[in-house]
């Protein structure tokens, strides 16, 4: 950590002085960031923070050059001794990974599908340095371990789609720190991870930093992780910076009323009998969706992604299936939502056993169920504008005419919180969290009896999550949906869902009511996973790391 008198005396590693952006789109000029300013120093945290849209990604990105052809730049932005504003492309390509890297938003996106993860991560080495092709490799394998990603000798030769989100995750990391930078710009270098690997990523992000003094630019809306990691903090608004402050003063005292009504948003663990209740009617319904010993092996594994789960989810009620990275969550979910074929087993969707049928038998259970995919830059059609996308069910499925489907777009895109421009623009000129929002307005625009939702609120900052929460109460009290709702976030499960069942290697390791899985484990697993949720308190999580990793 890095304290005042040691910022006063060195230079910083990163300075960002009077940054404005501004994007030519089809719907006119967006301005992103306006006269942005603040200072990164060597072996410091600054974590940015603030809404989705607020132009915390479009500011670290041009801190990489980064930025497309369509931004126009005013200000300066300064890596070390270089103006990276007047860098040609050649200077900023020996810039990036040697002085400065960066851990993007979204993995499923940033590593190329073509080449194994490997030499991804060698190739990034060999660039910056002398090593050869059989060093780069070892490298690689030590690098991974490092992240810990399990079995890195034979993981190193795995393709990006033989991964879950979280370890796609680990490898962006991994081919971040690869050459050891002195500016690391972490964008939401955790949104993918469950809350034990998150732990592990920020333990390893904070001995990077101490070890090398790299200066870390923290982009994130999970305020636990500014808790755990930051030392100082900047919060954005619109494109501006609405308060800068140390991370104690900032958590107990925010002077602006944009911050305090984002530390109010938090969700958080609570220590009561909370969480919702369900209803009394589901249990002698016939579930929603009902999964009976259900295995899935993919060809060449070493054991299978899924074992013998049987689980179900009774109409109007949400169950959340939560585990770590790579444990089978969103294979499940696939399964049910028959876009992944499983090994063995049986899965019934609204009265329709699904497994073995034609596609063309599946599309009257299809039209019932939506389906919220953990990556939303890879499930947008990039050629379509996001009107277009979030209307597509409706036409697929011929429902409504061209003027009720218009209507309908319109309100769930404001029922998600997007803007009224949104309808007009790509993915790509879109932030995360807003291709999310896209993503889950697309699940629900057909009124679904079951929505299938993998990691819906991953990429939402906390205010946003917040409405998108209380959108999804208040869609489930009228329709009456019910919902399998995969998650890394315990407190978002505390507060969603009806009942949760645990995940471990394929295996589920134990179900039941919310109250009893996250108050009263019974499992060492589910323990680690509970004494593992980040406390959205800078002193709290000083006393935890003081104490060791048994503390919580």
């Amino acid at each position: 950590m890095t304290s005042p008198a040691d910022r006063s005396a060195a230079a910083p590693a990163l300075r960002v002085d009077a940054l404005s952006v501004t994007f030519a789109t089809d719907a006119g000029p967006v301005h992103a960031v306006d006269e942005v300013s603040f200072e990164v120093f060597p072996g410091e945290v600054l974590a940015v923070v603030g809404e989705s849209g607020s132009g915390k990604s479009v500011s670290s990105r041009a801190a990489m050059g980064l930025l497309p052809a369509t931004a126009r730049v005013r200000g300066a932005v300064t890596v070390g001794a270089h103006e990276v504003t007047r860098m040609s492309a050649r200077e900023l390509t020996a810039l990036r990974g040697g002085a400065v890297a960066m851990v993007f938003q979204e993995p499923g996106a940033a590593l190329d599908p073509l080449f194994t993860v490997g030499f991804q991560i060698s190739e990034a080495i060999r660039a910056h340095t002398t090593a050869s092709r059989k060093q780069a490799r070892s490298r690689a394998v030590e690098l991974l371990r490092l992240v810990g990603l399990p079995d890195p000798e034979r993981r190193v030769d795995a393709y990006p789609h033989e991964l879950s989100g979280g370890q796609k995750q680990r490898v962006v990391i991994a081919i971040a720190i690869a050459c050891e930078p002195k500016v690391i710009i972490a964008d939401e270098p955790t949104t993918a991870l469950d809350v034990t690997v998150q732990a592990e990523i920020l333990d390893l992000l904070r001995d990077l930093r101490d070890r090398i003094g790299s200066a870390i630019l923290l982009i994130t809306h999970n305020m636990g992780v500014v808790a755990d990691l930051a030392d100082r903090v900047v919060v954005m608004k619109d494109g501006r910076v609405v308060e800068q402050a140390g991370v104690d003063d900032l958590f107990v005292a925010p002077r602006a009323e944009y911050t305090r009504s984002l530390l109010a948003a938090v969700p958080r663990l609570t220590v009561d009998a909370g969480g919702s209740a369900a209803a009394a009617a589901t249990a002698a319904a016939e579930p929603a969706l009902e999964i009976r010993d259900l295995s899935v092996r993919f060809p060449g594994a070493p054991r299978s992604a899924v074992e013998g789960v049987s689980l179900a989810v009774g109409p109007g009620e949400t169950l959340g299936l939560v585990g770590e990275s790579g444990s089978g969550k969103s294979t499940i979910g696939r399964c049910a939502a028959a876009l992944q074929r499983p090994t063995a087993g049986a899965i019934r969707v609204l009265g329709h056993d699904i497994v073995g049928r034609r596609e063309r038998a599946l599309r009257p259970v299809r039209r019932r169920f939506g389906f919220v995919f953990q990556d939303p830059a890879t499930s947008l059609n990039p050629r379509l504008i996001v009107g277009e996308s979030v209307a597509e069910p409706l036409l697929v499925h011929r429902q409504g005419s061209r003027s009720e489907t218009a209507a309908r777009v319109r309100e769930m895109l404001d029922a998600v919180a997007l803007p009224a421009d949104a309808a007009a623009r790509y993915p790509h000129e879109l932030s995360g969290g807003q291709r999310q929002r896209a993503g889950l307005a697309r699940a629900l625009v057909l009124r679904p009896d079951l929505l299938i939702a993998d990691e819906p609120t991953s990429a939402l900052d906390v205010s946003v999550q917040a409405r998108v929460l209380d959108l999804f109460e208040e869609l489930q009290a009228e329709f009456g949906f019910a919902c399998l709702f995969i998650s890394h976030d315990l407190a978002v499960v505390d507060r969603l869902c009806h009942r949760v069942a645990v995940l471990r290697h394929g295996r589920l390791v134990e179900q039941g009511p919310v109250a009893r899985i996250l108050r009263d484990p019974q499992e060492e697993y589910t323990k680690r996973l509970v004494a593992a949720v980040l406390e959205p308190d800078p002193a709290v999580r000083r006393q935890v790391r003081e104490q060791g990793p048994d503390a919580g």
